[in-house]
């Protein structure tokens, strides 16, 4: 029997410029908030690690099976985003950064720890979430300059975790660091009740409800008006994304992004190694580099998003990753004074961090919207799986060569980043302020 389906026209959400402030507000600190809780763990793990007596070694296993735990929950968020809407994905995956926080509180033993912490992928896929919401949202001309703002709660969240770690620490220690974490994460689930639907998912489900009540013709009709394939709308969203018209796409972008992990996990988890082992810089000097550059790395973001959005993206990414490489090649290799060290790794993250508002935004207007969300979190997914190839680059080559941590850093990251620069260059060219449906259907 045929699902029954009221008649009348499809009335999309509407959205206004004051709902694309409340939306971009709450995106921002949803990602802030998702940082915060991904990076306190790395933060506070050393911590951790003295009371229950495990050593370096094992740390970093734990770290390793984070990882890829973070990578298996991170895939799953593509589907329900393209499945449940972009609104609700938002609320669950802020839920799950909170409870992630409030459960590793109650650590008790390295399994449940791998476990509770893989869900953080949930938090750390906010980041594809607010990709697809936010792209569908904005004017096709400002797309990456707004986003920008948005995806620059990165550095901010390391800043805040960073400064929360310091204050709090010694009053109610690690257990309690993680506890605090949750309330603002409870905040911003609440905020998210208020969020509009993209219209543009809103079209899909309305296609999908229109094919479910076989009403066929009418889908087809109402698919060509709104940009909506409706033939493909039913089909398996992870196969889509390897379809012959999308496969190259797909590939290349993400290799793109996993070259490019390979380098955030070097110079960014593993930089004050790299600063104090390999460049003599002091422990204190080398936080304050970091807590520089990461400020500076905000302004990346938004004079980067803005480039994109007039010079186009791909190639804002692919420029802004070489040059990043030839910064940390140039540190790792030559810089020797302290200025020249900060100068040289604060360019560095400035173009390699500062282009994602540039590179995300491209992925979502790469993508169809029956699989944006999908394609955005599989990409995304390639973070972790990087990290986790790039530190074993790492760990194997300063094994082999009697901890010589430069040629680690070049190996496992100045080399990746600049072959990353030129893997984006293998996706395709996307005109600037070309609107979605423009692109693909």
């Amino acid at each position: 029997m045929a699902t029954q389906l009221q008649p009348g026209g499809f009335n999309p959400t509407v959205i206004r410029k004051k709902d694309i402030t409340y939306s971009s507000i709450v995106a921002f600190f949803a990602w802030m908030f998702s940082v915060y809780d991904y990076i306190l763990f790395g933060t506070l793990l050393p911590v951790m690690a003295i009371e229950f007596k495990w050593t370096t070694a094992y740390s970093a296993r734990i770290v390793t099976f984070v990882s890829v735990g973070i990578f298996i929950i991170s895939l799953l968020v593509g589907p329900m985003i393209d499945t449940l809407g972009r609104k609700k994905s938002m609320v669950i995956t802020t839920v799950f950064a909170a409870l992630s926080s409030l459960l590793t509180a109650l650590t008790f033993s390295p399994i449940y720890l791998v476990l509770v912490r893989s869900l953080s992928g949930m938090g750390y896929a906010e980041q594809a979430v607010n990709t697809t919401y936010l792209s569908e949202i904005y004017n096709e001309k400002e797309r990456g300059f707004l986003y920008s703002f948005v995806q620059g709660g990165w550095p901010i969240g390391v800043l805040f975790a960073s400064l929360m770690t310091a204050l709090t620490l010694n009053a109610v220690g690690w257990r309690g660091v993680f506890a605090i974490a949750v309330f603002p994460a409870v905040i911003i689930v609440i905020l998210s009740f208020k969020l509009k639907e993209s219209p543009r998912f809103e079209a899909m489900q309305h296609a999908r409800k229109l094919i479910k009540a076989e009403r066929h013709a009418e889908a087809k009709e109402f698919g060509e008006k709104y940009g909506v394939a409706v033939d493909k709308i039913q089909k398996f969203t992870f196969g889509q994304l390897f379809a012959s018209d999308i496969r190259r796409q797909t590939i290349s972008v993400s290799l793109a992004f996993l070259l490019n992990w390979f380098a955030c996990q070097t110079f960014l988890v593993l930089g004050t190694t790299i600063l104090v082992q390999g460049k003599g810089i002091t422990f204190t000097n080398s936080l304050f580099m970091l807590v520089f550059s990461n400020a500076l790395s905000y302004v990346g973001y938004i004079v980067l998003g803005w480039i994109g959005d007039r010079v186009g993206r791909r190639g804002t990414c692919a420029v802004s990753w070489l040059l990043a490489g030839v910064s940390y090649g140039f540190m790792v290799l030559w810089a020797q004074s302290i200025v020249a060290v900060t100068i040289t790794y604060s360019l560095g993250l400035f173009f390699l961090i500062g282009s994602y508002s540039a590179f995300f935004s491209y992925i979502a207007e790469s993508f169809p919207t029956r699989i944006r969300g999908t394609a955005s979190a599989f990409v995304n997914s390639m973070g972790p799986l990087g990290a986790i190839i790039g530190s074993a680059i790492f760990s194997v080559i300063v094994g082999a060569t009697s901890n010589n941590v430069i040629l680690g850093a070049v190996a496992s990251g100045v080399v990746p980043l600049l072959l990353s620069g030129l893997m984006i260059l293998a996706a395709r060219k996307i005109k600037p302020g070309t609107s979605l449906e423009d692109i693909s259907t």
